[in-house]
Order: structure tokens, then C-alpha cells, then sequence
């Protein structure tokens, strides 16, 4: 097996761009990463769900698993290379990432102790289709996130979601009537929900944003008669969701609540083995590494619960450029996280290996420090 040269790094990131890949539509893409990752020598798969597995090292070692996806936000953009700047959907959110974890693993492969298994995921960008499928398919020991931190920071933690819409109807009565609309119904909830957050995981609380409840309206319609709310609440660690929906049934007035998404916050404390491997790796390139908490949600959010296993998440690329118009990565930084994935694997692979022989991996990095 042999690793590219910078040039066959970058190209592999342009390659991966240029093949657009909407959540839903990551066959063609899929197909691409998986004969790159058999031509470099990788063990390679694609699974039940779409998703694209490639495995390097002995079966037997301690198992890494770097976890990217494939999957895109709508809206095409014009894919450009200004300078030493890769301009197109994907770039950043995360294409770069997965790219970076490729080219990382393939430079280990040769020398390496451990089965590093790198995955390209369907459907984060919507459902974590993938990940769910993944997340009863397999328990690696350490798992590190392909989601952009930038290449000299590391993301300890996402903030999960609990999303819910509510319908009320009322009987039909003129506006002159005392009874309250159904808009008005829906109205008075949202603004009951906006309350109970607030006492309870306002700022108050918690001084900072990941350790609030932080809801948006996301949705909303109707009229006199029939009127519905959708809100989407970004939730912190050790979120209370039963209370919540026991507070909800009783703000909708026993109207039916349907949650259409929930998954738990999720945490690492930075004496995490991945958190301290990346940051050594940082240290490596003259870098002062720093901790990044997310106030989105990524694949972590599925996984994590069900492993309990040391997790970070990282990759080049700025996440303020994520889903818009003017979505780019400096190729330097691109090539600077396979330089720092490159060094940390080893590391983690050492970590893992002396805790899982004392037996102390037991509980970690399930979503709470």
C-alpha cells in the first residue's frame, strides 16, 4: 500500500467535491470513495445503508474509527480553485474532513498497530440515517468525528435537539367572539415554552450558550380554526427531555404533541484520550491547540450514546462557512489536519490500547464529561 503525495491528497479533495451529493443522492459519490480507498489498498465495503467503509491495519488492534459523511446541503455552487482556495459545497461540511481522514489512514496504513477504519456516512445532513445504521453494526474503541473544528482546534462536544410541533383546532366562532383563536392557542403555548426554558436553562442557569436550552421557531401556519407550530430547541447536556414533554402536554392543553426529533447533547472532557492525542498532534505543528464546543448537532449526537467511547471531533475547514454561498477551504489547512490526524492516530492507538488492557474505557465518552 501507498500513501499520495500532496498533489494526490488535493486532488482527492477536488474529486470528491465535483461529484454533487444532496443527502439522498450520495450513490455516485459513494461509488468514487470506495474504488479510491480499494485503490490505495484500503479493506473496503459499502453496507447496507450506503454508507462506505475502509479499513487499514491489523484486524486485530485496537479499532479507531474516523467518521465522516458524504452527504450534502442543497444548493449547487460553482466549484473554483482561487489560490491556494477550494471554493464549493462540501468543502468545509465535509468533504474536507472525510478527504483528510482518507489520506491520514492511508499514510498510517503500513505502520500501524491499529485497524483504523474510516466511514463515509449517508445522510447526516438530515436524518443520520448512516450513523443510526453504524451505531448497531459496530462498537469501536475511540471514534473521531469528521466535522470541521479548523486543523488547530478540537471539538469536544455538539449540542443535541429536541424538535416537536403542536396543532390546536377550535370550533368556528366569529373574531368578535371571546373564545381564543386557534392561532391565538398556538401563540400562547410558544410563548409558555419560550418560559419554561428560560427558568429552568436560561441564562440564568448557565452563563454560556452550549449549557443553555436555546428554541427557534421553525415552522408555523393557520388561522381561526386550525393553526400549528413547529420549534426546533437546541438542548444542552443532561437536558431533562421527560420534564420537557411532560411541560409540553400540559402548555398544549392535552393538544397532541408529535416530537419529530430528539437526540441528547453530547461532551467530552478534554482528558479525553481523542481530545488529548489531536492536541499533542496540534503541539506538533507549532500550534496552540484550543477546544471548541458546537452549538449544532453531528453524527456524534447518534453515536456517542449508544458506544460510550472516547470521541472528538475534527477537521480543517471554518464551520461559519458551513451550508452558504460562499463555502471554502484553505488547501494549506487541509493538508495541515492530515499532518495532525496523521500524528494523533499513533497516539490514540497507544491510549486505547493501554486502557483497554486496565479495563478503563468503561463508561467514557458516552455525551457527559
Amino acid at each position: 500500500m501507498s500513501a499520495m503525495d500532496r498533489t494526490g491528497e488535493t486532488a482527492l479533495l477536488r474529486s470528491l467535491v465535483d461529484i454533487p451529493s444532496v443527502s439522498g443522492t450520495e450513490a455516485a459519490v459513494a461509488s468514487f470513495l470506495a474504488a479510491s480507498m480499494d485503490r490505495l489498498g484500503f479493506d473496503t465495503h459499502v453496507d447496507a445503508a450506503g454508507n462506505v467503509h475502509g479499513s487499514v491495519g491489523p484486524a486485530d488492534g485496537p479499532h479507531l474509527l474516523l467518521l465522516g459523511h458524504m452527504d450534502t446541503v442543497p444548493g449547487e455552487l460553482p466549484i473554483r480553485l482561487s489560490g491556494d482556495v477550494l471554493y464549493g459545497r462540501g468543502t468545509v461540511d465535509a468533504k474536507g474532513p472525510l478527504a483528510a481522514m482518507v489520506c491520514a489512514a492511508a499514510r498510517l496504513a503500513d505502520r500501524t498497530d491499529a485497524r483504523i477504519t474510516v466511514v463515509g456516512a449517508v445522510d447526516e445532513e438530515r436524518t443520520s440515517a448512516g450513523a443510526r445504521h453504524l451505531a448497531g453494526l459496530m462498537r469501536p474503541d475511540a471514534v473521531v468525528i469528521g466535522e470541521p473544528s479548523g486543523a488547530t482546534c478540537v471539538g469536544i462536544g455538539y449540542k443535541g435537539v429536541f424538535r416537536f410541533r403542536m396543532t390546536a383546532e377550535q370550533p368556528a366562532a366569529h373574531t368578535s367572539s371571546p373564545e381564543a383563536t386557534a392561532a391565538e392557542i398556538v401563540a400562547d403555548f410558544w410563548f409558555g415554552v419560550r418560559e419554561w426554558l428560560f427558568e429552568r436553562y436560561g441564562p440564568g442557569t448557565a452563563s454560556a450558550l452550549f449549557d443553555q436550552a436555546l428554541p427557534s421557531v421553525v415552522a408555523m401556519g393557520g388561522g381561526l380554526e386550525e393553526a400549528w407550530i413547529e420549534v426546533s430547541c437546541r438542548v444542552p447536556v443532561h437536558f431533562d427531555a421527560a420534564a420537557f414533554r411532560a411541560a409540553l402536554e400540559e402548555l398544549a392543553g392535552g393538544r397532541r404533541i408529535i416530537v419529530v426529533e430528539h437526540v441528547e447533547a453530547v461532551r467530552s472532557s478534554r482528558t479525553d484520550p481523542v481530545v488529548k492525542a489531536l492536541s499533542a498532534a496540534i503541539r506538533e505543528t507549532g500550534a496552540r491547540p484550543a477546544a471548541k464546543l458546537k452549538l449544532g448537532t453531528a453524527d456524534w449526537n447518534v453515536v456517542g450514546p449508544v458506544w460510550g467511547v472516547p470521541t472528538a471531533a475534527y477537521g480543517p475547514g471554518d464551520s461559519r462557512y458551513c451550508h452558504t454561498e460562499d463555502e471554502h477551504i484553505a488547501l494549506p489547512e487541509y493538508l495541515t489536519a492530515i499532518d495532525v490526524l496523521t500524528a494523533a492516530l499513533p497516539r490514540l492507538a497507544q491510549s486505547v490500547a493501554l486502557r483497554t488492557t486496565t479495563g478503563a474505557l468503561n463508561g467514557m465518552g458516552g455525551g457527559t464529561p
